[in-house]
């Protein structure tokens, strides 16, 4: 059982930030407005008495919060979304004014936090105790004002912590959110001594096609709602582990039939592999698919380094290009299957996700492009290996697990991270129903036992 102990308001330090601030959306931005919440949980070992944590840990955690605000203002803001959307020129903004503020909630439970952090399949349910919702949104004047993050600290008497957050992807994207959470940690370890300030400034993104006014023609006809947790989920969540030595045979496995392919990474042999197992447990269980379906993989891109001119690594904002591999059911789960995703993945990354020329080509077309797609069968991917969450050191050292809840809302995806317990692994998060993923991971560990005999 979890129970709620406060619900506060955190703002930045007074006067140790600017009055107001008004911060455009970007077309790469506007894209997000009706995405779902991203929610992610970090637990951490520190074990502690609920006196130590009410006393200490958590007042200290609200300081290091409102330093933290003072470098990145927009969260403490809301998104000012237009009631009336009949002007192209009335956009969505995100606006900080003094006196706005960060929900933070602070819990205990009584729930296993073994149980919690393990691998194994669990109820995908129970982790939405130790995730915050985002208030709904408030009409004023000619807008509705909408807060962008919610966050929660949960305490595991003599166990160990767990911080929740929850934000509208509109506000920024994987990069920039993990910035903040790294912020808020260092801070609260040594101090208000940031390393890198980060960047608001939209003129960065180069627009010359007028790409957000084509995109708010289109995202403005579709009526704003408030989100919510998508519970029940009727769903397990699992975590899989990709040690060093089996990435190795994966790619091995790959070249012996590709010699000359490049761009053999981690990521792809990874997600050819995850994505592959995943079409095997549903033919496993019966699900009844067309063996011509086209099945699709796509994940998103950081497109900062990727542009030209290139955007800086602190922008803060949303600065994501996607990249896309597709194939047939009946070869994606045949003999070669994982080799034909890990080509069409590579070779996705090579002639457009690492070309300067073709990354954004087209963009002023992607929501078009999208409704082609509606109603594809898809796997996604959520988070990076590039962007180490579990690194985010509040004092109490590396977090033991990354858990993803945004992805128990997706049909389907997967999350994916550095592991926290195998140097050099990956770490693969999958929300599915109780028989599916037990399927899965029969598929799963069969074909890592298979790759090991090849190259042992």
């Amino acid at each position: 059982m979890t129970t709620l102990l406060e619900t506060c308001r955190i703002p930045p330090p007074p006067g140790g930030a600017a009055a107001e601030l008004s911060v455009p959306l970007a077309f790469f931005d506007i894209i997000w407005l009706h995405f779902h919440p991203i929610r992610r949980l970090l637990f951490y070992n520190h074990p502690c008495s609920e006196a130590y944590f009410l006393e200490t840990l958590v007042p200290k955690l609200k300081q290091s919060l409102s330093l933290a605000l003072k470098h990145y203002l927009p969260l403490s803001g809301n998104l000012l979304y237009p009631l009336k959307t009949e002007d192209d020129d009335e956009k969505p903004v995100f606006r900080y004014v003094a006196g706005d503020s960060v929900s933070l909630k602070v819990a205990v439970s009584s729930n296993d936090f073994d149980e919690l952090v393990g691998n194994h399949a669990r109820d995908a349910d129970q982790f939405y105790d130790f995730v915050p919702e985002i208030t709904p949104g408030k009409d004023e004047r000619n807008y509705k004002t909408v807060p962008v993050i919610a966050l929660q600290v949960t305490l595991f008497p003599g166990r160990g912590l767990c911080i929740g957050f929850a934000n509208h992807h509109t506000i920024g994207d994987a990069r920039s959110i993990v910035g903040f959470i790294w912020a808020w940690a260092e801070i609260n370890k040594q101090g208000d001594h940031h390393s890198s300030s980060p960047i608001f400034d939209r003129s960065v993104i180069k627009d010359p096609l007028g790409i957000d006014t084509i995109f708010w023609k289109v995202m403005r006809k579709i009526p704003f709602n408030s989100p919510s947790f998508p519970l029940p989920t009727n769903r397990v969540r699992a975590t899989y582990i990709l040690h060093q030595v089996d990435i190795k045979k994966l790619k091995g496995l790959v070249l012996a039939k590709k010699p000359g392919l490049v761009h053999v990474s981690s990521f792809v042999v990874t997600a050819s592999y995850i994505w592959t197992c995943f079409l095997k447990s549903g033919d496993a269980v019966g699900e009844q698919i067309d063996e011509n379906v086209l099945e699709f993989f796509i994940f998103t891109v950081d497109a900062r380094g990727r542009v030209n001119p290139p955007v800086p690594e602190n922008y803060f904002g949303n600065c994501l290009s996607y990249g896309m591999a597709k194939f047939e059911h009946k070869k994606l789960v045949g003999d070669d299957g994982f080799v034909i995703a890990a080509e069409s993945i590579a070779e996705d990354i090579k002639n457009r996700v690492n070309n300067k020329n073709e990354v954004l080509k087209g963009a002023e077309n992607w929501l078009s492009e999208m409704e082609k797609y509606t109603g594809i069968r898809v796997l996604g991917v959520s988070g990076s290996p590039k962007f180490d969450l579990c690194s985010a050191d509040f004092g109490w050292g590396r977090a033991k697990k990354l858990e993803v809840l945004s992805i128990d809302g997706e049909n389907y995806s997967m999350s994916l991270c550095k592991s926290a317990e195998s140097d050099g692994g990956l770490e693969v998060g999958l929300s599915l129903p109780k028989e599916r993923m037990d399927t899965f991971a029969a598929i799963f560990a069969d074909g890592l036992r298979f790759s090991r005999m090849l190259y042992s």
